[in-house]
């Protein structure tokens, strides 16, 4: 499946997102909602899970949207119960751009002590290794994900309950993983030791919900109870019961902080943060460290706006709707010609020329990655009649690619990994050029005295080169990783 548009290859993409119901009616029905609301972190494919003990599991996977697909009566009639679990997708593993309807989760399991579904947030950074052995030893795989592997773990597992084989399973897994699992009577929810990909519990009614942002939550009407920890197992019966197990060695947590400057929603709380602030604080510290005279502060919408917002308070310099989005473009347009390919950004960002001609601009963007991008909205700012055009960017500069659960391009093809600032501004052909530094991040993320070289307090590989991970996998097939300085 293409991308929803000709320059979406030039964002980081969001890496899925995953929301499991239990102890209501018609549970697949709030999954699909929950789905609807996490949408932003996946839109190639969904799936659905449900358990009835009428007649057992059910599943419905499809391309493309949520609302698309999963608002159907006819459909959501095949997934009764009072447990389900869902997951959307954006392929960061297996067969990207190229999705098989096998490799759409969650995937299920049928074991001598029942049957098992498994929704995962995240990338295993040893799952060549890992599918390598499994397959020695006799495993057969449907689908290229990544994830499958947990399931043939736990299959091989001798323990003798579901959350105990997955314990095991997970325990030989490296990388990032958020999952939500289910059994005939339970929903399971773990994040890995690092906790770099989110998942939050939350209560409706009698019933439970995991889910991986809490703006899911707030669509189906429940209430936020807390995040799960990092490391940590919640084991969740229909009747209300709640168990928590810690089955890995503990460690100092690294959460993404990619979450707070673009994956997430704005609404929803990270790390008990409001998401919308820490982006506009963002905004602050960008003016604060990187000021420059100008006329309009404009976001490149959406993911720019909180930030432009807090640029323009902090710098007193008015803040503009300077580029219109619209709001219609997505995947049902027209099939894009050659002609229609080269229009670009056009199709879905139009200028507001009234407003640019003549005024020195400040764009306001999340990040720079290709910077195809930037330089096409850059030339439609000019093209409006503006006088000068300066970007601010609301993260450091992406230099490294990211191993855990985003697709970032391969390094060389990351502007800031063979450019500095002055030689992208120079690229780009934009007046000034400033990201705003690692500590500045840090800083709007609420870490007051900036980021601990000795500890950093999040993951931020893709800025820094150090990962927390190694990401053995890439290694074996040569990728070099920063030299220890």
């Amino acid at each position: 499946m293409p991308p929803s548009n000709p320059f979406d290859d030039d964002k980081l993409k969001e890496e899925c997102g995953v929301f499991g119901v239990i102890g209501v009616t018609d549970a697949a029905n709030f999954v699909a909602l929950g789905l609807h609301a996490l949408q932003h972190r996946g839109q190639e494919a969904g799936g659905i899970v449900s358990y009835s003990p009428d007649i057992g599991f059910n599943s419905a996977r499809r391309f493309g949207y949520v609302r698309d697909n999963f608002t159907k009566a006819s459909l959501m009639e095949t997934l009764p119960g009072s447990l389900s679990i869902g997951h959307v997708r954006y392929s960061t593993a297996g067969s990207k751009g190229q999705t098989q309807i096998r490799d759409v989760q969650p995937f299920f399991g049928e074991f001598s002590m029942g049957g098992a579904a498994i929704a995962h947030n995240g990338n295993i950074t040893n799952a060549d290794s890992l599918r390598k052995e499994l397959i020695e030893r006799g495993s057969i795989f449907q689908s290229s994900s990544d994830s499958e592997c947990i399931i043939h773990l736990m299959a091989r597992s001798l323990q003798q309950n579901i959350p105990e084989r997955m314990k095991d399973a997970l325990r030989r897994v490296e990388g990032a993983f958020s999952v939500v699992a289910m059994t005939r009577t339970k929903l399971i929810g773990v994040r890995d030791p690092l906790g770099v990909r989110p998942l939050v519990l939350g209560r409706i009614g009698d019933g439970w919900v995991l889910s991986s942002e809490t703006c899911a939550l707030d669509i189906i009407g429940a209430e936020f109870v807390r995040e799960v920890e990092p490391g940590e197992m919640l084991v969740i019966t229909e009747k209300g019961g709640i168990e928590s197990f810690h089955p890995f060695e503990r460690t100092r947590p690294r959460f993404c902080i990619f979450e707070h400057v673009y994956f997430s929603r704005p609404d929803s709380i990270l790390g008990g943060r409001s998401v919308y602030e820490t982006r506009r604080q963002i905004g602050v510290e960008l003016a604060k460290e990187n000021p420059v005279d100008a006329d309009l502060v404009c976001p490149v919408p959406d993911s720019g706006t909180p930030a432009a917002i807090g640029f323009s308070q902090e710098s007193g310099i008015p803040y503009a709707m300077g580029i219109i989005r619209n709001q219609y473009m997505g995947r049902t347009f027209i099939e894009p010609t050659e002609q229609i390919r080269n229009m670009g950004v056009r199709l879905k960002l139009n200028v507001n020329r009234a407003l640019i001609k003549g005024k020195r601009v400040i764009l306001v963007d999340d990040s720079v990655v290709r910077g195809t991008t930037s330089m096409k909205i850059k030339q439609m700012i000019l093209d409006a009649g503006a006088a000068e055009v300066h970007f601010r960017i609301a993260s450091p500069p992406t230099a490294w690619p990211c191993f855990y659960g985003v697709d970032t391009p391969e390094r060389e093809k990351l502007l800031a990994s063979h450019m500095s600032e002055d030689e992208m501004c120079a690229h780009l052909g934009v007046d000034s050029l400033k990201f705003i530094s690692l500590d500045g991040l840090y800083r709007a993320a609420g870490e007051a005295e900036g980021r601990n070289p000795d500890a950093p307090q999040y993951c931020d590989a893709c800025f820094s080169g150090e990962y927390p991970v190694a990401p053995s996998d890439m290694i074996a097939k040569g990728f070099e990783v920063k030299a220890a300085e």
